[in-house]
């Protein structure tokens, strides 16, 4: 996936998200220009109903924006078929969800193993070998043989975060992964990003908790389907502006 040195690694432009209810249209996203680099963890807050989940699926390719452009790295989302978003989005983005998503019936090596099985990415034994190093990545690989109920919370959203980087995509996004765990979990899970984007992961995480802002390097904030504030393209416009001659 490439793109420019200073083009955004995920950029929307005028994008929407209308749904057919019922009741009629509802406007889930409108109007939506947003920018995120290589290299940044963004957040993206707001409260229940703003539409966050809803800008998280059309970044992932997950849903289709009814209107406008999506585009991440070289490849623009809007003009892929189902098939070559799906192929896309296995190379690309690793999702980590709020209630983990581990099959309850496999072991944790083997749940982190699983997206590489789907994806082809890698084979036999290497698999094994990269899952390991992903456990021990998060702190749990002595764990690796245990059935997920075995688990905490906060050890369960470990072993998600490894799998979600199963196939070494570019994007990390991550809904609400605090949401169901203690303010110490917490902040080991946010230190845990950090540490990620440290090494070169992109992170997007969505979340309801104004104090993520202390972690992310920008942050996004939602209302009623719009964004009222975006401290990434603030930061662009003071970049811009040049000191004046003395």
């Amino acid at each position: 996936m490439e793109n420019g040195k200073n083009s955004p690694l995920i950029e929307l432009r005028d994008a929407g998200k209308t749904y057919q209810t019922s009741a009629g249209e509802f406007v889930a996203l409108k109007d939506i220009n947003l920018a995120i680099h290589a290299g940044q963890f963004a957040a993206v807050i707001g409260k229940s109903g703003s539409g966050k989940s809803t800008l998280l699926n059309l970044i992932t390719g997950i849903d289709r924006a009814t209107q406008g452009e999506v585009i991440v790295g070289d490849t623009a989302l809007h003009s892929l078929s189902e098939n070559q978003l799906a192929i896309w989005r296995g190379r690309t983005v690793g999702v980590v969800f709020q209630f983990f998503q581990l099959l309850p019936t496999l072991t944790v090596i083997e749940n982190v193993m699983l997206p590489m099985d789907f994806g082809g990415f890698l084979s036999g034994q290497k698999r094994k070998a990269r899952a390991l190093e992903l456990l021990d990545s998060v702190g749990i690989v002595d764990h690796a043989h245990k059935l997920p109920h075995a688990l905490s919370g906060g050890q369960q959203q470990r072993v998600a975060i490894a799998r979600a980087l199963a196939n070494d995509p570019a994007i990390l996004v991550a809904d609400e992964p605090t949401g169901n765990l203690d303010s110490h979990t917490s902040e080991a899970i946010f230190a845990l990003f950090s540490s990620l984007v440290e090494s070169g992961k992109t992170i997007l995480m969505v979340t309801h908790e104004q104090d993520v802002a202390a972690w992310a390097k920008c942050t996004i904030t939602l209302e009623d389907g719009a964004v009222i504030s975006d401290s990434a393209l603030q930061m662009e416009l003071r970049s811009d502006v040049q000191p004046a001659l003395a």
